[in-house]
């Protein structure tokens, strides 16, 4: 367990999930569930038993960095690590791996987001002491592939070799195919969502960061002297700024020829939309979801979440999203919920408040 250390990243806005998910407070710092805790204190919880508190590291921007100590006071300053700008998960991964392997080079590292629904935490954890158990002596990057249930076009998609190991190799990664594609997906049997965790040792991911990203290697490998040290902040300030864009899956996932999955099942959801919530969540008579001061009147099959200090009467609405939260009200139906990001968009022009 000492050598096993656990990165959360926890930067991103949610923008789907507007009104609740804002700028200045995103959707990981809710209590999204209702049980009492936000997803990055559930996410952080999850790995008790994989790895000790001390080796949780979590990755996120700089205005979030006393919301990430206020939720996870165990935490040290060290152990947050503060992106100046968004440039998506490649970076963030790299700082966290090369800060990680100053300290500690036989690290062996799980990859997490700070945002996702996960209903049957042993499972879980069984699943990621099986990643960590291949990638331990290994020189593969493994990813977590859950069984898909429907042909959702939301998804990444991974095609894997069928054959009788746990680990098994990664043949392609396809992208939010559209409808047709993922039900051929489906029919074959030998694809699975990408559910965006990872496990590898960091001489693994260094060697392909090398390989693929080397400019990126570059930047971060050029830390050396300053993870742990009051020079980390300027270094990290000067790094972001000569730091592309690019996600770990376009650069390196889709890339590297050792790349393998483990096949999971234990009740996961990204919980990147109104509708993947409502999905996960527990349903009344007329399959709504509610969270609110609310009378109901001919309402079925709508999510609806609500300050608990004004009552809200809905009446005649079937497959709908209703959510409201810090003065901004969102009434849009379920299969239209690709449209947020639009309404963001306008949103922002109209107000930069709103978002």
């Amino acid at each position: 367990m000492q050598d096993t250390y656990v990165i959360i990243m926890a930067g991103g806005v949610g923008t789907r999930f507007w009104p609740f998910s804002r700028t200045d407070f995103p959707k990981q710092f809710h209590d999204v569930l209702g049980t009492g805790k936000t997803l990055l204190q559930q996410t952080v919880e999850r790995f008790d038993g994989v790895c000790p508190i001390e080796n949780i590291y979590i990755v996120t921007s700089q205005e979030y960095k006393e919301l990430v100590k206020e939720q996870i006071p165990a935490l040290s300053y060290d152990q947050i690590l503060l992106e100046p700008h968004r440039r998506n998960t490649a970076p963030c991964i790299a700082y966290a791996c090369y800060k990680i392997a100053a300290q500690n080079p036989n690290a062996n590292v799980v990859v997490a987001p700070a945002d996702h629904i996960i209903l049957k935490e042993e499972v879980f954890k069984d699943t990621i002491r099986v990643a960590l158990g291949a990638t331990r002596n290994e020189d593969i990057l493994v990813t977590l592939g859950i069984q898909p249930t429907r042909p959702d076009t939301g998804y990444g998609y991974i095609q894997y070799i069928p054959d009788k190991l746990t680990v098994k190799k990664v043949k392609s990664f396809t992208e939010k195919p559209h409808l047709e594609l993922a039900l051929q997906f489906l029919d074959s049997g030998d694809f699975v969502w990408n559910a965006g965790i990872f496990v590898w040792n960091v001489n693994s991911f260094k060697k392909a960061l090398n390989e693929f990203q080397p400019n990126i290697a570059e930047i971060f490998g050029g830390g050396d002297p300053h993870y742990y040290l009051e020079s980390e902040d300027g270094f990290i300030q000067r790094a972001y700024q000569h730091c592309g864009s690019i996600s770990i899956d376009n650069g390196i996932m889709e890339k590297a020829e050792n790349v393998h999955v483990v096949l999971s099942n234990f009740g996961w959801s990204d919980l990147g939309t109104w509708k993947s919530l409502y999905e996960v969540s527990e349903k009344d008579a007329n399959l709504n979801v509610t969270d609110g001061n609310l009378i109901l009147h001919n309402t079925t099959n709508s999510i609806i979440k609500t300050p608990k200090d004004k009552l809200v009467v809905v009446n005649g609405l079937d497959g709908f999203i209703v959510a409201e939260y810090d003065g901004v009200l969102l009434i849009c139906k379920k299969e239209d919920e690709q449209k947020v990001k639009e309404f963001v968009a306008e949103a922002k022009e109209l107000n930069p408040k709103y978002v």
